[in-house]
């Protein structure tokens, strides 16, 4: 399989201590074992879950939630992956719980994600500005 690259993207669930030692993270914290010849950089995480990156994109979200999206309620953009997964999923909700499509998971979650600005998500979020720095070296 020389020339291929291969990686999952999941979710951090929790903040991350170095967010170069993936393996590391998900032996700690799920009690993976690294398979043989595996490397971190085959570990893409979304830190701490897919709604950090969705709540990192405020343009994104005022176009798709108009003037109802309550801005003040999301979580600051300040070190947003060491929030927990729970503190930004409840904020997220909180900030459009007026909004005739309020958040929920499953397709608009999906939908949503799909318009983020990957420019945007690299400027808030160290675990995707890695993993996009990973592709760039992986798929050239």
């Amino acid at each position: 399989m020389e020339g291929r690259y291969i990686a999952m993207l999941i979710d951090s669930e929790d903040p991350m201590e170095n967010i170069e030692e993936a393996w590391k993270h998900l032996k700690v914290r799920d009690s993976w074992d690294k398979p043989k010849g595996a490397r971190d950089n085959q570990v893409l995480f979304m830190t701490t879950c897919m709604e950090t990156w969705i709540v990192s994109d405020r343009k994104v979200l005022a176009m798709h939630y108009g003037d109802k999206l309550q801005e003040s309620a999301l979580p600051s953009l300040v070190n947003l992956e060491q929030r927990t997964r729970q503190y930004i999923q409840e904020q997220l909700s909180h900030a459009t719980r007026n909004c005739s499509n309020a958040y929920k998971k499953g397709e608009l979650s999906f939908e949503i994600l799909g318009k983020l600005s990957p420019n945007t998500l690299s400027n808030y979020l160290p675990s995707f500005a890695r993993a996009q720095r990973i592709l760039e070296e992986m798929i050239q």
